[in-house]
């Protein structure tokens, strides 16, 4: 998980380390959240046909696709963007996807403030990301308090999986969330940073304090703050603000989690039934010192989630041969499990490996078939055939994939074969 207020800069030609994309395979992550505040709002020209109107999301996708992740969903409200990404091959377990956004700047009226989520189910498990940027300045703790409560209790999902932000079995909260430190001036704040000893400044740290005194903190978990504060900085430097302003340190850009507590009463045992329990503990939280675009400094979380799979199989299982060296083996056989809601909007693209989203096929085909109805009853195998003059000229490799229209999902992918 990633959040970064990037102040209205443009984008950086580098942010491999911020994703920690370069740390060896073995920790590879699944899925990336990525959360900004303050992007430019302007639309660029050069993207102005592009299914994406901002440099930030085009960069991302850029960095990520050739470590095989597919953009899942994103939202924007202003300057607030929230971006899911994960391995191609998890796609089909990742179903019921769902954003929604809540603007509280200027009362509501303006997107500028305020929160955006997305949320989906993980192999069974319901898991909402949200990203909020909530209002600026020391003396507006209370303010910020009342924000965040309007944002969980405005934010409404469809279908009774979890319709709330806080139904979700695993919620990451996470944005420029603005607190500040009370009480201490700032030549002892910079100089407890400076000396390295940041657990003088923990306890006077806005959301700490808030964590045991506000009902709605309740159950929202945070590694320790071992980074220096990541506010506020002159841009292009790791000087905090020398501005007349003077503004002090603080730790305004923050990753936080919570698990639902179950309600399932305890069985005859004393000990909760197993096949449900969710555990998270968190790998690394760091601020990233190399960003000098912003006033603020980007902050990365890893975590490493278990949890039983409740989907063992995909919602469609695509067959396809290792190799399609002529026209006539462009056939393609899948099979929908049993309750899958299938659309007569529904197609399989085709997609290079190292494809950016859904959307980025090289060709589809519509997932109609000859004898359709009759054989998809009996969840039999239906068939499609792509034409010779859908398929690519060149030799590479592809994968393909089954995107649901109902779900506006891939419900289904092949391993990479070559054409």
């Amino acid at each position: 998980v990633v959040t970064w207020n990037v102040g209205t800069a443009m984008p950086p030609n580098d942010v491999t380390s911020l994703l920690h994309l370069n740390t060896g395979e073995t920790n590879d992550a699944d899925v990336i959240a990525i959360g900004l505040q303050e992007v430019n709002s302007k639309i660029n020209k050069r993207l102005k046909d592009a299914l994406f109107t901002d440099q930030w999301s085009e960069l991302f996708m850029d960095v990520l696709s050739p470590f095989h992740f597919v953009l899942v969903s994103t939202v924007r409200m202003q300057g607030v963007i929230l971006l899911v990404f994960a391995k191609y091959y998890h796609l089909p377990f990742l179903q019921d996807i769902q954003t929604d956004c809540t603007r509280t700047g200027l009362g509501g009226y303006w997107g500028n403030k305020g929160g955006v989520s997305i949320r989906l189910s993980i192999f069974g498990h319901m898991v909402c990301f949200l990203n909020c940027h909530l209002p600026a300045h020391l003396e507006k703790a209370e303010q910020r308090k009342e924000d965040f409560a309007t944002i969980l209790h405005m934010q409404q999902f469809e279908g009774h999986a979890a319709s709330g932000i806080l139904d979700h079995d695993l919620v990451f909260w996470f944005g420029d969330l603005n607190f500040r430190i009370e009480s201490l001036d700032i030549r002892f704040v910079k100089y407890a940073v400076d000396s390295n000893i940041l657990s003088q400044l923990w306890e006077k740290d806005q959301l700490n304090i808030a964590k045991s005194t506000w009902p709605v903190l309740s159950g929202f978990q945070e590694g320790p703050l071992n980074f220096p504060p990541t506010f506020k900085f002159d841009v292009g430097t790791n000087k905090y603000d020398s501005s007349a302003k003077k503004r002090k340190p603080a730790w305004t850009d923050r990753i936080l989690w919570k698990i639902k507590s179950p309600t399932v009463g305890f069985g005859a045992s004393g000990r909760r039934p197993s096949q449900g329990i969710l555990s998270v503990s968190q790998l690394c939280y760091c601020s990233h010192m190399e960003y000098t675009i912003s006033d603020h400094k980007p902050v990365a979380a890893i975590f490493a989630v278990q949890f039983a799979s409740k989907a063992d199989k995909p919602p469609v299982e695509i067959y396809v041969a290792d190799e399609w060296s002529r026209p006539e083996q462009a056939v393609v056989r899948y099979k929908m499990a049993a309750g899958f809601h299938r659309s007569s909007w529904d197609w399989i693209g085709l997609y290079r490996v190292g494809f950016r989203h859904p959307k980025d096929y090289v060709s589809y085909v519509w997932a109609r078939s000859d004898d359709g109805e009759r054989c998809l009853e009996k969840q039999l195998c239906a068939q499609v055939m792509f034409s010779e003059e859908a398929l690519p000229k060149g030799k590479g490799e592809y994968i393909l994939g089954y995107y649901s229209n109902t779900s506006s999902s891939i419900a289904g992918v092949t391993e990479p074969f070559q054409v």
